[in-house]
């Protein structure tokens, strides 16, 4: 009798499925928030609000789940009101801080 291969199943990788805490939520949305890319942290908020149900954030932040679902999409660009009202939704406020500045080489005379 000949071996034959065995198929590998595989299935699709989803950051949702890894969020179930608040202390992962923020790592997460922090982790994206430094790579600066607005368009990544729209589509972070999706995967959160994904993983948290989309009809509850939807339903919180006072817009319609299909809406929500295009507006945080990877191709989405929600405009600041609507990132302030997700964060609100999932239970999240933003925080500014001042940023590090960089040490400046002293000058040799």
């Amino acid at each position: 009798i000949l071996d034959m291969p065995r198929k590998t199943a595989t299935t699709r990788f989803d950051a949702a499925d890894y969020l179930g805490s608040d202390a992962r939520i923020e790592a997460y949305l922090n982790a994206v928030i430094e790579e600066g890319d607005p368009q990544a942290f729209a589509a972070a908020l999706g995967t959160v609000a994904r993983a948290r149900g989309m009809a509850a954030v939807a339903r919180h932040a006072g817009m319609g789940r299909e809406s929500l679902y295009k507006t945080l999409s990877a191709e989405g660009n929600p405009g600041f009101g609507s990132v302030l009202k997700v964060l609100g939704a999932l239970g999240y406020t933003l925080e500014l801080r001042t940023r590090p500045r960089p040490r400046q080489a002293s000058r040799s005379r």
